[in-house]
């Protein structure tokens, strides 16, 4: 009997509505959602691998153990005993520190390992928890942090694009990546509809991207330079007395620092190490400064290059100085119907470095050490070597950096353990895999991505197709390796979860939401059942649309939620920084020690020689993470794995269109296919993410048949945002010359 099934794509960060049309637990056919008020029917290509992914042959549904070169099913009480017995013989010889964890950002889209994670990394006790943002986010979340005071991702500012005026957009491609850090269905028409209403679109970004070509105006920038430019955007605003700073009047401190800093930004100095002029530096600050609402967005290009955290900063200094924090049309923050923070730790402030790793000093964020410091932990021998590795939901030695260092040094390991559907490029050193489920085969709610969006939404979902008989969820997987780790490995899951829910309605009783609420109170109106969405209905019900617990009748439950299976639209941004700000001051810091120490290397490099030629990344609308490539739906048709070059660079090299070269870093090459288009910067080559699917062992039919070559050769692990520790994708020197035929 055909049925639909209403859900979320997980394959970006947009949540677009899906409708899966069903026949007795086949997927026939997927479509978008109508009747979703947040994505209207909207969706890209991306959505339809959600078929393809559940149909998978190659996709793993029970564990595996390696057995000499190959691989046994085994069951899950074998898997969890062969896991639990060799990381506690790692942890008892060599100490807590001996055993590391990685998490790739799948993660994000799955809901029990949102919520149970922590419960893992609390069980391993150990200092080497690795941090994927430090190939992504980190930048922005140190900034906001230091900035705001608030945990990542609720002191993230949006752009507010569905009212803005003026939308600035440095190092993005929001019509391919719809968003990232800005939670957006249906990016093109919101991207059209502010240029109906009359509003602008800048790009500033090396490539001429998608989102580049639909703008109003774009401008080449050198990789790396972002900072550089946006602190003469903000040296215009002094000069010129354009610093109006509305909401924030009275909210911020170390104005004056700022100020002094940014004079030695004047956009003469800057106009040559940036490749933008003197004069679109100055029209662009006016521009900005002057429209009815503005907003100034940076994502993946100001984060993962030399001066991560420095471009971040200018982003939001640009949208605070000019006026438009916290107002319509400008950056605001989102009322999430489900807020985490209720159940963190109360505190002001927000710290980083509170201990370094072993080796290279990598700062700690958040718990957690910067991945490009993974390698360098478990090759280099002494006390708190890491011998052991769990990793959930990542293909690290295809997405992190010096590929072949960290292939070597998995290798090594005395035991792997992966979460992961796949035997892939990294799951293929592994002792032991566990398989979660594929997407349509769990439930969940987009609890961190709706701390982002742009709009205030709520939508349940659940399971499309059942899962496998005797499948394992991923928190049922985290929750049964922290009891083994917590030496109550016989301890029923009912009786473990009982105990975590107790943990998360504690911290959300003594958050000091309603006076009154009592951890017991919780527990018992949570009611029965297992797993995370005990957890989910508490934070709805204390959230700002909640029921708090009936003291708010008609409010938010999960069981509410539950009944509006397309969705529940809460509305437009709303202002409320105060709020927002929870730094010790009380106020927005405007000019964090770690930023203005920071500010001599950025001097430094522009006064420095440039390399000739620089590799940036790229995205391509059917790709986000690379298990995306195994599906045949997503990689058909056009070789997408290509060296993109500029014209007069192609020419300089003598190469066209279809010839192979040898692109060459510090760390390795790869022999790689021109695509020459005036779409790039001279002096920028660009190679997409995520591919390299031709590794021994791997076990990715289709990927293999377009194996591309893998850009992470070639990143380098020593070559990071100091002040981070943010691998650097983007600026990576590079020599290039034509392969032999």
């Amino acid at each position: 009997m055909a049925r639909t099934a209403q859900r979320t794509c997980p394959f970006c960060e947009a949540t677009c509505g899906v409708s899966l049309e069903i026949e007795e637990d086949r997927i026939v056919t997927v479509r978008g959602d109508d009747r979703d008020p947040f994505s209207r029917g909207y969706i890209c290509p991306k959505a339809y691998g959600l078929k393809g992914l559940y149909e998978d042959p190659d996709r793993l549904r029970r564990p595996v153990r390696r057995v000499g070169e190959g691989w046994e099913e085994i069951s899950w009480e074998e898997a969890y005993a062969d896991v639990a017995r060799n990381l506690l013989a790692v942890r008892d010889e060599h100490g807590n520190d001996a055993i590391g964890m990685y998490t790739g950002n799948p993660v994000v889209h799955d809901l029990g390992s949102v919520l149970y994670r922590p419960v893992l990394a609390r069980a391993l006790g150990s200092k080497n928890l690795f941090n994927s943002a430090a190939i992504d986010t980190l930048p922005k979340i140190v900034q906001t942090g230091l900035m705001f005071g608030r945990q990542f991702p609720l002191g993230v500012p949006v752009p507010d694009i569905d009212r803005t005026s003026y939308l600035l957009i440095v190092g993005a491609n929001p019509i391919v990546s719809h968003g990232s850090l800005m939670t957006t269905p249906d990016m093109p028409r919101r991207l059209e509809e502010v240029q109906g209403r009359g509003g602008r679109i800048v790009v500033i970004d090396p490539r001429r991207t998608e989102t580049a070509r639909i703008a109003d105006e774009h401008h080449f920038i050198r990789p790396g330079a972002d900072a550089a430019f946006l602190l003469s955007l903000v040296h215009v605003m002094f000069a010129e007395g354009l610093v109006r700073l509305q909401r924030a009047e009275g909210m911020v401190e170390g104005l004056a620092e700022v100020r002094a800093v940014a004079s030695g930004f004047p956009p003469e100095a800057v106009a040559d190490y940036c490749g933008i002029s003197a004069d679109d530096i100055r029209r662009l600050a006016r521009e900005f400064c002057a429209a009815p609402s503005a907003a100034c967005y940076g994502r993946l290009g100001t984060c993962v290059q030399e001066f991560g955290l420095l471009a971040s900063w200018g982003c939001d200094l640009v949208n605070i100085l000019s006026g438009n924090l916290d107002r319509e049309g400008g950056v605001m923050f989102t009322t999430p119907a489900a807020p985490v923070d209720a159940a963190l730790p109360r505190g002001k402030g927000f710290e980083i470095a509170r201990w370094r790793s072993r080796v290279s000093g990598q700062p700690e964020v958040a718990g957690l050490i910067p991945s490009n410091a993974m390698c360098e932990e478990m090759l280099t021998p002494g006390p708190g070597q890491v011998r052991a590795m769990i990793l959930l939901a990542t293909n690290a030695t295809v997405s992190a950096a010096n590929s072949a260092r960290l292939t070597e040094a998995f290798a090594g390991l005395d035991y792997l353990v992966c979460i992961d559907f796949y035997i892939n490029e990294t799951t293929r050193l592994a002792n032991v895999i566990l398989p979660p489920p594929s997407y349509v085969e769990h439930s969940g709610y987009e609890l961190a991505l709706y701390l982002l969006s742009v709009r205030d939404v709520a939508k349940w979902y659940s399971e499309a197709v059942p899962p496998p008989q005797g499948a394992q969820q991923s928190w049922q997987i985290l929750l049964t390796l922290s009891a083994h780790l917590l030496g109550m490995g016989g301890a029923p899951l009912q009786m473990m979860d009982d105990f975590v829910l107790r943990q998360y309605a504690q911290a959300v009783a003594e958050s000091g939401r309603y006076p009154g609420l009592t951890e017991e109170e919780i527990i018992e109106k949570v009611g029965a059942g297992q797993g995370p969405e005990r957890i989910l209905d508490m934070l709805l019900r204390v959230g700002p649309y909640g029921d708090g617990f009936g003291r708010k009748p008609g409010g938010l439950t999960l069981q509410k939620v539950r009944e509006h299976p397309h969705g529940i639209d809460l509305g437009a941004l709303k202002p409320h920084l105060a709020d927002v700000i929870n730094t010790v001051s009380g106020k927005i810091e405007l000019a964090p020690e770690p930023m203005l120490a920071d500010l001599s290397r950025l001097r430094a490099a522009m006064a420095a020689p440039r390399p000739d030629l620089v590799l940036i990344g790229r995205r391509d609308l059917r790709s986000c993470n690379s298990f995306m490539h195994n599906v045949r739906a997503l990689v058909k048709g056009r070789d997408r794995c290509t060296l993109q070059m500029s014209s007069r660079d192609a020419a300089r090299v003598g190469v066209a269109s279809g010839d192979r070269v040898r692109l060459t870093s510090r760390t390795g090459g790869v022999l790689v296919p021109v695509e020459v288009t005036d779409d790039l910067m001279p002096g920028v080559v660009s190679l997409p993410h995520g591919w390299g699917h031709d590794a021994p062992g791997a076990r990715l039919s289709v990927a293999a048949e377009h194996a591309g070559v893998n850009t992470n050769l070639l990143t380098d692990d020593r070559a990071y945002d100091v002040a981070t520790g943010t691998t650097m994708f983007n600026g990576i020197p590079v020599r290039l010359e034509r392969a032999p035929a």
